[in-house]
């Protein structure tokens, strides 16, 4: 048999790996006399046709080119194995180039409007029997290449020896390769609309990738998890309302004990200890930095490029699901931190992904961040958008996360973010919102609100956009909560203060109410706080040692307190002295300080004293469950406010000293008389303090106050936050 039926131009491209459209020329074709087959096998010695059932020699394929096309005639097209003899080894299998279309005209079309859900069902790698033999599927959105090939362990990356078909409909390359099994390392291979030859990409919908600094994606097997979480995903939606207590402990999952860290079993090993710890200390919520693949461990997962994989530098997707299912066990929520702004200009990544500005856009201006390095995703492609719902649907319904933390909103709510003037473009109407983000962001609400009910989205959204945490339909963005970066950089900034000075800077403390209830906010000390030189929450604190620890004492008592729900990044429980470093970790030996001890015993009793007292997260995200009581004695540096639940909850009257002298004899006005209750004294001896405060209980005298029917007389700790509740009902 020669090559005749095909021209020289064919075969040239063929064996230099440039044929565009490689299921015209190999596999099964029916010419005249019966059915010729092709196969290209590079290291063969003889390549024969069996029979389906192995026993037959049907054809002995003549070699038609030296690099290792082979060629020849059977007497009709039925199905058939290829007989691969390399002189070492001898390989039975079906050929992947006598499979038909893989992808249906649905998938194609959603694909094409950005409205395809599963897609990371549809594209990556997926393990799946067809026409009755099992193997792997791989499907990739590559419009502008002009060849695709999947190369791996399995092919010596060559990429000569599995081109992928086109489906221009959508311009996706598909290829099932028989008999591959999970396990198998892979990349594509890119030839450039001019016809370069890329460097070898990753799968942008990889479910799983090599431990870095390998950069190749894995297949996987598609089984869902076994999941234990009915209870749990039973009463989530109750306990992720604005009326429900929230309190989150942020982790960055690779430094919280880098002891733990082991492949493949660190996912495992971190749930024996995280979980107990994170339930022990009674936060209703972890939230994990990026967990997705990312090449640079230093971006603390910040910059991402494997969207739907979880990161192997703790082990499988197998063992981050079961970390998931112990949180839930335990009754604690999981929130990932997902970042659809930007994306990290690696070669092996999504940048110029088909050597066209594919993800990300084509002019600078728009498409590049020049503080981060990074290019920054085309939310006006319909493709680009249902990639990232997509991601984000499958960390919440494949990984049954409880919500998302969305990373640099602001970036990606404004054109000229960061931008000089006249480095950026303005939107159609001349102005500097960014319309496709904001219909991004919208629809990404919708979708979760309508698949994921009881699932909240979180937005660090670090500006005065309104309408953050307002439903999309109603014209805001849709998120669940926002994060109130206002409090936090005021609130931080009035404790750096000298005592002595902090009469000059009272109205940071008291503005966050001005808008408190504008939005639905979480109270955010997160990891950003204690890098780059800011110091640790402990280190930013003035005075001597034990004045650090009794103003972050009572730093920690005001934020419980404070209308809102709370995220404390790592290591912040315990007051750690340096700065977070991903390399080293927290500093879990500063335990043995009974200072340190005392700091995260405090945090333990604030989690539970606001889980535990309904009028202290009732009304977190309602002006009715706020009034302020003292609020204007900035000389003593005292704030004193009364937090509301419902009717027959009784109230809790908050009161702060940021001083380091002690208060006595001091009137504060409440709304009931009888017994109040000191459930909370951040300066107890137990914490490290001095142990100053009301002996457990104060007798509100009938004595009008603060525009308040009865009055208690106090002892204000020095440097000190009380919490007294009311003995009986409320009202």
């Amino acid at each position: 048999m020669s090559a005749r039926h095909l021209d020289t131009g064919a075969v040239d491209a063929l064996v230099h790996a440039r044929h565009g459209d490689p299921f015209a020329a190999l596999g099964p074709h029916e010419t005249e006399g019966g059915c010729t087959i092709r196969s290209f096998q590079p290291d063969a010695k003889s390549v024969q046709v069996l029979d389906a059932s192995g026993e037959t020699v049907l054809a002995t394929l003549e070699r038609v080119h030296a690099e290792g096309l082979f060629a020849g005639q059977i007497p009709m097209r039925l199905p058939y194995l290829l007989r691969i003899d390399t002189g070492e080894t001898v390989r039975v299998t079906e050929d992947p180039y006598s499979f038909g279309m893989l992808l249906g005209p649905l998938d194609l079309h959603l694909l094409a409007e950005g409205r395809h859900r599963e897609l990371g069902q549809c594209l990556g790698s997926h393990v799946m029997t067809i026409d009755g033999v099992r193997g792997v599927r791989f499907a990739v959105w590559a419009p502008n290449a002009s060849r695709v090939s999947v190369v791996g362990d399995f092919n010596r990356w060559d990429g000569r020896r599995h081109p992928m078909r086109r489906r221009i409909e959508a311009g996706v390359w598909e290829l099932f390769i028989p008999r591959l099994r999970p396990g198998a390392v892979y990349k594509y291979e890119i030839l450039a609309p001019w016809g370069e030859t890329l460097p070898l990409k990753a799968d942008p919908v990889a479910w799983s990738a090599e431990p870095p600094p390998a950069t190749a994606s894995v297949v996987v097997e598609d089984t869902l998890p076994r999941w234990s979480d009915e209870a749990w995903r039973a009463q989530r939606n109750a306990r992720q309302q604005p009326n429900a207590p929230i309190s989150i402990y942020e982790v960055h999952a690779a430094s919280w004990m880098p002891s733990l860290n082991q492949y493949p079993t660190g996912w495992d090993r971190l749930a024996d200890r995280l979980v107990r710890y994170v339930q022990r200390m009674g936060f209703t919520h972890v939230e994990l930095l990026p967990v997705m693949e990312h090449p640079f461990g230093g971006s603390w997962g910040y910059q991402p490029l494997g969207q739907f994989a979880p990161s192997a530098r703790l082990g499988t997707p197998d063992g981050f699901a079961r970390l998931v299912d112990r949180f839930h066990e335990a009754g604690i929520g999981v929130i990932l931190d997902w970042v659809p702004a930007h994306f990290p200009s690696d070669a092996h990544g999504l940048a110029r992904f088909d050597g066209t500005a594919l993800y990300e856009h084509a002019d600078p201006r728009e498409g590049f961040h020049r503080d981060w390095n990074t290019y920054i995703y085309n939310l006006g492609r319909n493709e680009v958008r249902g990639f990232l719902i997509a991601s984000a649907l499958h960390w919440l319904e494949h990984f049954h996360a409880d919500g998302l933390r969305v990373d640099a909103v602001a970036s990606m709510l404004y054109r000229d973010y960061s931008r000089p003037a006249g480095e950026w473009v303005p939107n159609r109407h001349g102005g500097r919102e960014n319309l496709e983000a904001i219909s991004f962001l919208q629809e990404l609400s919708r979708i979760v609100a309508e698949r994921c009910p009881g699932t909240v989205l979180i937005a660090e959204e670090s500006t005065a956009w309104p309408g953050v945490t307002r439903a999309a339909d109603e014209g805001g963005l849709g998120f669940t909560y926002k994060w109130n970066m206002g409090w936090m950089h005021d609130t931080l900034h009035y404790m750096q203060e000298n005592p002595v000075y902090r009469p000059w800077h009272h109205d940071e403390i008291t503005f966050g109410l001005v808008y408190a209830f504008s939005e639905k906010f979480v109270l955010p000390l997160s990891h950003d706080e204690v890098v780059h030189l800011k110091h640790s929450l402990l280190g930013r604190m003035p005075g001597d040692a034990w004045q650090q620890f009794a103003n972050l004492r009572a730093y920690f008592g005001f934020m419980w307190a404070h209308p809102g729900k709370k995220l404390l990044f790592m290591g912040g429980e315990f007051a750690q002295g340096g700065e977070w470093n991903h390399d080293t970790g927290i500093e879990w030996h500063l335990l043995d300080d009974p200072l340190h001890a005392g700091v995260q015993r405090l945090v333990r009793d604030l989690n539970l004293a606001y889980r535990d007292t309904p009028s202290l997260h009732r009304r977190d995200c309602d002006h009715t469950g706020f009034r302020w009581v003292v609020l204007n004695d900035r000389v003593q540096s005292v704030f004193a406010f009364l937090r509301f639940g419902e009717a027959d909850d009784p109230p809790v009257l908050v009161v702060c000293n940021f001083t380091p002298i002690p208060r006595h004899g001091y009137r504060i006005g409440v709304p009931l008389g009888g017994e109040w209750l000191e459930v909370v004294n951040s300066d107890a001896a137990v914490y490290g303090g001095s142990n100053m405060g009301n002996a457990g209980r104060v007798v509100a005298e009938q004595v009008s106050s603060h525009d308040c029917p009865a009055s208690l007389m106090l002892t204000l700790p020095p440097l000190a936050t009380l919490y007294l509740r009311a003995a009986g009902a409320g009202g």
